[in-house]
């Protein structure tokens, strides 16, 4: 890091590679944070988390009693131990509150005043964040899974929507009611993610085995149908392609939009590139999943490589995105973990799971700074050796000149 450090000094370096390699070097030294927790706030297990976009300082969590709540996750007390306290919540008293499990939360991605909430009392329920009132609900034909709204849409105020239905909702928050429904899948639809990069790019997984790739623009059919092997195998004329041989519950992108990672009950991560909609074929070996619900999945940003976290029962595995290779298994929770998010600004981890627990996961700089000085000790030593070695030998030099004289 010091000749990152000088290099920058002497104006030979880009900032932005300045920043990557410190990104980097404290995403992959993630622990258990030893001076940070968050309050707990409900007896349910925690089934959703996400970071606001706008000032990314208010951590959302929707719990399985039907509750939600909101924390402050920045520091300002100047003390080193520090306790994410609640900002406000959606306890059992609030009679708007969710009347069975919250499944997934989201923030409104261009303000803090509003968030949105779904669960299997089969509603959406956007709302004011001030008041902890729902300002607009949506009802649906079965349980909804998973929800989510594009980070960078301008053109359109879209909620994706995929519940225990074949056909992916889309619900329009300035008309207030459903534009258009997408068909394509064969059951129900366990996860929707907007692409980061194209506000009209969507995609979908569920328990038909497949992936598909939908531009929204074009309500007639899917964009891309995700096969896992590519075309070099005759498709199923009755299922047509699968993108794993199980359900799919977990997708993510990557930051920068061009790939999208799955995750199925096969117990298989796949990675896909988003423009051609081929298989990558990385193998990032076996991942257990069987839970029949929404995994959430995160990616590092502004790291290179991208760092995969994903849900491993009770641990949280790390992979490197584009090699498949196995960075660290991250422990602390007592039971099934069912979501991970990333925070970009301080290289952070939250994690929410069956045992009540948010947990933090924060960079053990601490270690890597003592570890640092142990090689740099260990070459002023070699250094010292050297130096020595080579007096000695000029010694010895100099002594033989003189009795050959």
């Amino acid at each position: 890091m010091l000749k990152f450090l000088f290099e920058r000094e002497q104006g030979l370096l880009d900032p932005l590679n300045l920043r990557r390699a410190e990104s980097t070097r404290r995403t992959f030294a993630l622990e258990l944070s030893r001076h940070r927790d968050v309050e707990m706030t409900s007896q349910g297990a925690v089934n959703s988390i996400d970071i606001d976009l706008i000032e990314s300082r208010y951590l959302l969590s929707g719990f399985s009693d039907g509750t939600a709540a909101i924390h402050d996750i920045i520091n300002q007390t100047g003390n080193v131990k520090y306790t994410c306290k609640v900002v406000c919540k959606i306890d059992r008293n609030n009679r708007y509150r969710h009347n069975s499990s919250i499944q997934s939360v989201c923030w409104y991605p261009l303000d803090t005043g509003i968030f949105t909430t779904s669960g299997t009392d089969k509603l959406l329920k956007v709302w004011d964040t001030n008041n902890l009132i729902p300002v607009d609900e949506y009802e649906f034909s079965g349980i909804v899974y998973q929800h989510d709204l594009s980070p960078v849409a301008t053109k359109h105020c879209l909620i994706a929507v995929g519940c225990q239905s074949s056909r992916l909702k889309l619900v329009d928050l300035k008309s207030g009611a459903s534009s258009h429904m997408l068909k394509g899948h064969q059951s129900s639809i366990y996860c929707v993610k907007w692409s980061p990069k194209d506000e009209f790019i969507l995609a979908s997984g569920g328990a038909d085995n497949r992936v598909l790739l939908w531009d929204v623009r074009s309500a007639k059919g899917a964009m891309k149908v995700l096969d896992q092997y590519n075309g070099k195998e005759p498709s199923d004329n009755i299922t047509g392609n699968t993108a794993h041989h199980g359900a799919i519950n977990g997708l993510t992108f990557t930051s920068d939009g061009l790939h999208l990672i799955s995750y199925g009950t096969d117990n298989c991560i796949r990675l896909w590139d988003s423009n051609s909609g081929k298989n990558c074929l990385i193998n990032y070996g076996n991942v257990p999943n069987d839970t029949k619900k929404l995994v959430q999945l995160s990616v590092s940003n502004g790291c290179s490589p991208d760092v995969l976290f994903i849900p491993n029962r009770s641990n949280i595995d790390m992979f490197d995105v584009y090699t498949g290779e196995k960075i660290d298994r991250l422990k602390g929770h007592y039971n099934s973990v069912n979501c991970c998010k990333f925070h970009s600004p301080t290289q952070d981890v939250y994690s929410g799971g069956n045992d009540r627990n948010i947990l933090i996961w924060t960079p053990d700089t601490d270690s890597s700074y003592d570890d640092y000085l142990k090689t740099q000790s260990e070459l002023k030593e070699n250094s010292a050796d050297e130096v020595r070695t080579t007096r000695t030998t000029v010694m010895i030099d100099t002594w033989s000149s003189d009795e050959d004289d």
